[in-house]
């Protein structure tokens, strides 16, 4: 019998995941099947171009998967039971989500990859989830890009929230149609999290776009026409896009999974559920503690080496080969500032920012870069490993950690 392994999700942690297991094991000796909504990749990390009304190269899932041995189930994951190990999914159509395709069904499984990552968090800000435009799924950027093709000149866009997804989403507005008047509401500073360095040069880009920028403005209230801020100020706002944050997909709190007050599943350092042995969970998902003994933050630099270290573990444990040992650490944050700027933020190994950066078109082009090495880690995500697929071995039990330069992680 071929042991089962179902991974849901295919961001960039679970198709990283499904692709190093499928190069980890023998192929006669599993079956692996990725459990998705969208038949194709979505570069999450570049949704923001996509909602400014660029084009991004797809990605089918028929073509990085080819060869592989990996299955894709195109289907929406609507539970899963963890005492009886199985995931009920119902079918959706090639176009990843609009009509349904028969009823609920159950998928068993002997190992579970629990990726199905993250989506916007409107904090229960009443009226943001009626009015406010999303970035975090394709859905909604190419929803937002809809709506922004159809402003007229001189229109306001609020974009409220000043992490990197607002950063990058208000600049690539402002650059893509310069003859809207775009404007940042943030809670803090601007910037507040970058060093001093880091916030001048995102001032002068700012300031270059013409971006309007609203610093320790707390939205309260999203409307159709504009956002209130916690001092009672109306902005207007044609369209407001919510970036304020990320939360964990809501299926985890229906399980019996040990989570964190977050939703997110508590893992050891193989990222093996501390509850549930048969289920492991990664990316935005999983409660990861890195160095200082900090969570790490939900991002795909974060999430693709916690897909490495979850793949070696399963491989190792179903092989009886040594499991490894990931180092996941910050040494930067990447942001792009439109197409022609960026700003590289050096930080500690906790995430914390120092005096270094690079700015400019060298940072755009590296942000450039890390884009595309994610996209194509995806679609190569056996950095380091063999290429002899090992059997899986009845009853194994894996040896004692070991350090795995393959598997060293740097995030940025």
């Amino acid at each position: 019998m071929q042991h089962r392994i179902i991974v849901l999700g295919a961001g960039y942690t679970g198709a990283s995941a499904a692709g190093r297991l499928a190069r980890r094991l023998h192929r006669d000796d599993v079956a692996i099947t990725v459990v998705n909504a969208e038949p194709d990749f979505v570069e999450r990390v570049r949704l923001h171009q996509l909602a400014a009304g660029q084009d991004l190269r797809p990605r089918p899932f028929s073509e990085l998967f080819a060869g592989t041995g990996v299955a894709l189930r195109l289907a929406r994951v609507t539970g899963v039971d963890v005492d009886r190990k199985t995931v009920t999914v119902v079918g959706v159509g090639a176009n990843g989500g609009i009509g349904a395709t028969g009823g609920a069904e159950e998928l068993e499984y002997d190992t579970l990859v629990y990726a199905l990552g993250s989506g916007w968090d409107d904090l229960g800000v009443p009226g943001a989830g009626e009015h406010a435009h999303e970035i975090a799924s394709r859905p909604g950027a190419l929803r937002l890009r809809e709506r922004l093709a159809a402003l007229d000149a001189g229109q306001p866009v609020v974009v409220v929230g000043g992490g990197l997804t607002g950063l990058e989403t208000a600049t690539e507005v402002a650059e893509t149609r310069p003859d809207l008047a775009v404007t940042v509401a943030v809670q803090g500073g601007l910037g507040e999290q970058l060093s001093d360095r880091g916030r001048g040069h995102l001032r002068k880009v700012f300031g270059t776009l013409g971006i309007t920028v609203l610093e320790h403005a707390a939205v309260t209230a999203v409307e159709a026409d504009r956002v209130v801020t916690a001092d009672g100020t109306a902005v207007p706002a044609a369209v407001t896009v919510w970036t304020t944050g990320f939360a964990v997909h809501p299926i985890v709190r229906a399980t019996a999974l040990e989570a964190d007050d977050t939703g997110r599943i508590v893992v050891d350092g193989t990222m093996r559920s501390l509850s549930h042995p048969d289920v492991y969970a990664i990316g935005d998902a999983a409660m990861v503690t890195g160095p200082g003994g900090k969570p790490l933050r939900m991002s795909c630099a974060s999430g693709i080496p916690t897909a490495w270290q979850a793949a070696d573990a399963i491989a190792a444990r179903l092989t009886g080969d040594r499991l490894p040992h990931a180092s996941i650490r910050y040494f930067n944050q990447c942001i792009s500032l439109g197409r022609g700027q960026g700003l590289i933020q050096y930080v500690t190994a906790d995430d914390r920012a120092v005096g270094a950066v690079l700015t400019g078109r060298l940072a755009a082009l590296y942000k450039e870069l890390v884009c595309k090495g994610a996209a194509w880690g995806v679609a190569h995500p056996t950095l380091g490993l063999p290429s002899r697929r090992r059997r899986v071995v009845p009853g194994a039990t894996a040896s004692p950690t070991r350090p795995d330069p393959a598997v060293e992680a740097s995030a940025a």
